[in-house]
């Protein structure tokens, strides 16, 4: 039976995948993926529940939502108002952040695919997507109480821990991406590869330039909004001083491979978590909402916090290109390989692990690839802290769909706060200074092996 179970596991085989006949098979690009997959699928039943109108569509199926239309004899038992909306959001990120969290307690210090909780890691997928969907049920049963504004909490903390892994893995695509195309450039066409490595750097500053003029012209008032003033001219020095370090002569020699690109994608994604940050003011007047941008809408309210209206409209620009960065981002730390060791120390990853032809799969006999143990000495990466940060992802989302807006005491409209606000700031200048950090260690801890 064994022997026809490994068999029949082809690499990365839908049944495979689906059943749990993979204990048997381990393969950990695979299963990251998978947990990816559980995360995503999470993410996209949160953004159908939470699109404009979607209540009133539900009302409108008969029987089905309290003060919905009906049927005669039949009881409408499900209340829309926390089917749909922020307070689905709550819930389903709920689910999904218990799911991670419990993962990620079981699998702590397990150390190779010869422990038995590997087989739980690798396998069992079926059983594991049963278990996501009854914890998600169940969260649509918790009582409003206290339970929206305490969540909110847990939401902001983990956001802010997950924005710095967010940054820790741009840094590492950076790295691995210029180093790449210096590669090519070493060993084909010099001037074409170097032309686009300078292309690309200059793309991300010019974008960055332009976010910074942007901000002072619509986030600034000229005797008003000090805060966004600093905020902009604080992140804008930070940018350059960064900039500058990674190309002196001294960390150039420690790290050769260190230099402009990574440092112009850290300044645009620093714009960006500023631009975010002054989205969560609750002074309107030095927050224009995204139409107010485009077309002059009736004069300003007065400053203070400011409810989301009945129909709220959660997207705006700033949580789409949110949203994009958390998809390349879970993306990429799924299918990673890295040869950044502070990168690999930061992620508990193992030097070189990624998606590659020649270690995820082997053929047999028949001609047929299958997956392979390729943890049986040490795993590739720790599945404890793969865990850990899909369930503080599982928070970011949360907080990203929702526009960081707080629910009020009632629990019938939302608020942006301004706790929101420095999380996200002190969120970009820690994730600066993680990135400064990572190109003078080198030259401070003279005695440590940084290659």
């Amino acid at each position: 039976m064994a022997a026809f179970v490994t068999a029949s596991c082809l690499c990365g085989s839908a049944s495979c995948l689906l059943s749990s006949c993979c204990p048997s098979t381990y393969n950990s690009t695979i299963s990251r993926l998978a947990f990816s997959f559980f995360l995503l699928l999470g993410t996209l039943v949160s953004i159908i529940m939470i699109l404009p109108g979607m209540e009133e569509h539900l009302k409108k199926i008969p029987g089905f939502c309290l003060g919905g239309s009906s049927i005669p004899g039949i009881q409408n038992h499900v209340n829309c108002d926390v089917v749909v909306g922020y307070k689905s959001v709550y819930r389903m990120c709920f689910a999904m952040a218990c799911f991670f969290f419990l993962f990620s307690i079981i699998m702590v210090r397990v150390r190779s695919s010869k422990d038995p909780r590997a087989a739980i890691q690798n396998g069992f997928w079926f059983f594991k997507f049963l278990a996501l969907v009854g914890l998600t049920v169940g969260a649509f049963f918790i009582p409003d109480g206290t339970f929206n504004t305490v969540w909110y909490y847990f939401g902001v903390v983990g956001s802010f821990m997950f924005i710095i892994i967010q940054l820790i893995l741009l840094v590492d695509f950076a790295h691995s991406w210029n180093q790449s195309w210096l590669e090519k450039a070493e060993n084909g066409n010099t001037k074409c590869w170097f032309a686009a490595l300078l292309s690309f750097t200059f793309i991300h500053y010019a974008l960055a330039l332009a976010a910074v003029v942007l901000f002072y012209l619509f986030y600034t008032l000229p005797d008003d909004c000090t805060e966004h003033k600093v905020f902009i001219s604080l992140n804008f020095i930070f940018c350059i001083v960064v900039s500058v370090v990674s190309i002196l002569p001294k960390v150039q020699e420690a790290q050769p491979t260190s230099g402009l690109l990574q440092a112009s994608l850290i300044s645009l994604y620093t714009m960006y978590l500023t631009w975010s940050a002054m989205t969560n003011n609750p002074n309107r007047q030095c927050n224009p909402s995204l139409l107010s941008l485009v077309q002059p809408t009736s004069p300003t309210p007065a400053p203070g916090p400011t409810q989301a209206p009945g129909h709220v409209q959660w997207w705006d620009a700033q949580s789409i290109v949110g949203l994009l960065i958390f998809l390349f981002c879970t993306l990429y730390a799924s299918i990673r390989s890295s040869n950044n060791a502070q990168v690999n120390k930061l992620m508990q990853t193992e030097e070189g692990q990624g998606l590659t032809a020649e270690d995820e799969s082997a053929v047999g006999e028949d001609g047929v690839r299958r997956a392979v143990d390729n943890e049986e000495e040490a795993v590739t990466y720790s599945y404890s802290f793969f865990h850990f940060s899909l369930f503080l992802a599982s928070l970011y989302i949360m907080m990203t769909l929702t526009n960081w807006y707080r629910p009020d005491t009632a629990y019938e409209a939302m608020q942006t706060t301004i706790p929101a606000v420095w999380v996200k700031i002190c969120s970009s200048w820690i994730g600066l200074a993680l990135y400064l950090w990572t190109l003078v260690a080198p030259l401070v801890l003279t005695d440590r092996d940084f290659s």
